[in-house]
């Protein structure tokens, strides 16, 4: 019993670390997650790969000739646009249910809420790197030769990692006590995919347009797929995203230090 009320009374910077470090647990869970909902199976998650690769397929020269495009510089840009929002999606999608779909292991003994946060994060950076291999036939093909500017894809990555955990945070706690939240994430996601360069060229907006890519999604994908086209992403993506960062983690902070305890009692 001591125990248990010892760790209730943890301060919340020991409350997240507890559960962040024990990289054991959330990866295992992440990964019999992967492995459950593939059970008999026999490609696996790999039907993933074959579905968005055909997806890919069909729409690069559909949306090449639509836009009146050469397809060698639309297909690359498509294609790392449908694996980034698919990562993106699935990340804050998932994460309004992170604690709900756990509710077994925190109805039964205390764990800190955030190593289930870690769980959800990493279900889909396995999903991520079955998708992400479909990139290479299509770099060879448009011969996009990489300089040392596709380094800056991993501080981006970090950066995205970062953002999910807090996003994950504060939705997770959101949704476990607003249900109906959940729904309007879904919904604001499936509108958001149309407002991101996810399938159409940033060029190709009129200038009084250009505003909706200062929202976060067109700023982190800028971050993430620009490198890995040979280019640098603009200053402009790298300073709106840090500032996007802080309010994400000042929001998740304020919530996880003064809700943690009560996800229990919500679920």
């Amino acid at each position: 019993m001591s125990q248990i009320h010892s760790n209730l009374h943890r301060s919340p910077w020991t409350d997240w670390w507890e559960g962040t470090r024990r990289t054991d647990i959330w990866w295992t869970l992440a990964w019999f997650d992967i492995v459950l909902r593939y059970r008999r199976s026999m490609l696996g998650p790999l039907w993933l790969t074959l579905s968005m690769g055909a997806m890919i397929g069909g729409m690069g020269p559909l949306y090449s000739s639509l836009f009146g495009t050469e397809l060698s510089k639309f297909f690359p840009h498509l294609a790392l646009g449908i694996i980034f929002w698919g990562f993106f999606s699935s990340v804050v999608t998932e994460s309004c249910n992170a604690f709900v779909g756990s509710s077994n292991y925190l109805k039964q003994g205390y764990f800190p809420i955030s190593l289930f946060v870690w769980r959800s994060i990493a279900r889909n950076l396995i999903q991520f790197a079955h998708q992400i291999v479909l990139y290479v036939p299509v770099a060879l093909w448009a011969g996009i030769s990489l300089s040392w500017s596709a380094l800056l894809v991993i501080p981006a990555m970090a950066i995205a990692i970062i953002n999910a955990h807090a996003l994950g945070l504060l939705l997770g706690l959101i949704c476990t006590r607003f249900r109906d939240v959940t729904q309007i994430v879904s919904s604001v996601m499936q509108m958001l995919m149309f407002l991101t360069p996810v399938f159409w060229l940033p060029e190709s907006l009129p200038d009084r347009a250009k505003y909706i890519l200062w929202n976060p999604f067109a700023q982190m994908l800028d971050l993430l797929r620009t490198p890995l086209m040979g280019g640098v992403a603009a200053g402009h993506s790298w300073l709106g995203i840090l500032g996007w960062s802080a309010l994400t983690l000042i929001g998740s902070a304020i919530l996880f230090s003064r809700y943690r305890r009560r996800v229990v009692y919500w679920l």
